[in-house]
């Protein structure tokens, strides 16, 4: 016989969901092509690296400490919009962060990917990202399952200091 199977209901999330498109009226509709076109705020956006293609920046709204996002230029939903130099590029970033966050934080593991449609958990349906991100044996605990908060040990601005210094001793090229 199988395994009985069990849901965790957390009808919070739908909430938030919803309220994504709503939350920030002064934002522009992409932060992320507002984020391309204003290179003078990459600290304070916490914009890690730039690339002929892609951007990489830290998730506001981390599930981990060292969230990070990666998005291509281009403003697309898709992944068949890029070219294969793109795709590359998008395995080759990919590597490189993963390398970053497992020296400079010492995770035990990592989550990377994709949601395509805002059914599939795309808070940014619009524009194509990669999550990124760092896990640590036992980092899923009762504070984020009942609580409702999640316990980030270091600030955006540190974290963003510490991935900074990791990209930069190995030798990243686009480092703000």
């Amino acid at each position: 016989m199988g395994e009985k199977h069990s849901n965790l209901w957390a009808p919070w999330r739908m909430e938030y969901i919803r309220s994504l498109a709503d939350a920030y009226p002064d934002q522009p509709e992409c932060f992320i092509c507002d984020y391309l076109a204003h290179p003078e705020g990459d600290r304070a956006n916490h914009v890690l690296q730039r690339t002929g293609r892609w951007i990489i920046l830290m998730n506001l709204y981390p599930y981990t400490s060292g969230h990070l996002l990666l998005a291509p230029h281009m403003h697309t939903p898709d992944l068949h919009d890029l070219d294969d130099e793109a795709l590359l590029d998008h395995a080759r970033l990919t590597r490189d962060w993963i390398r970053v966050l497992t020296e400079a934080l010492h995770c035990d593991g990592l989550n990377v990917g994709m949601n395509f449609g805002r059914c599939a958990g795309a808070g940014l349906p619009g524009h194509l990202h990669v999550h990124v991100v760092p896990r640590w044996n036992g980092d899923t605990n009762f504070m984020a399952v009942t609580g409702h908060t999640r316990v980030m040990p270091l600030s955006l601005d540190e974290m963003y200091d510490k991935l900074r210094e990791g990209a930069q001793r190995l030798g990243l090229e686009g480092i703000p």
